[in-house]
């Protein structure tokens, strides 16, 4: 799959009270992008769970910071995806100041749910053959 960038301004709200990005807004800045990865290729998270009737859910994350970003500073989060299986998606996502120093690295994996019993189910065909068709 190709990379999707994502651009973000970090606002006053995503900072502690010196100015630096609160930790946790990382996470919040990679689902921001995994969402827009997703609309850019054509899918509405809601129309998934209406039509296919499934979810896509966090499984799990490693997350290293490397450096602090700033209040005010423009940030890049790039997303690809490192490996699919039937029901699951590996991503790696990097958010990186626009001058190029990554502030911190992740992998992610998200799993394909059943949106009623959030039990596994396989990804939907329209999905893998987006995904497929860029790599």
């Amino acid at each position: 799959m190709n990379e999707f960038v994502l651009p973000i301004r970090v606002y006053y709200e995503d900072t502690d009270s010196s100015g630096i990005i609160y930790h946790a807004n990382y996470f919040k800045f990679m689902e921001r992008a995994r969402t827009e990865w997703l609309r850019s290729i054509g899918f509405e998270q809601n129309d998934l769970l209406k039509e296919y009737g499934i979810v896509f859910v966090v499984r799990s994350l490693s997350l290293d910071y490397l450096q602090p970003g700033y209040f005010n500073d423009w940030l890049k989060v790039h997303t690809r995806i490192l490996r699919y299986g039937g029901a699951s998606l590996n991503f790696t996502q990097i958010v990186q100041r626009e001058a190029g120093d990554d502030l911190c690295r992740a992998e992610v994996k998200v799993a394909c749910l059943d949106g009623q019993t959030f039990r596994p189910r396989p990804i939907p065909k329209l999905i893998v053959t987006e995904i497929s068709g860029g790599c």
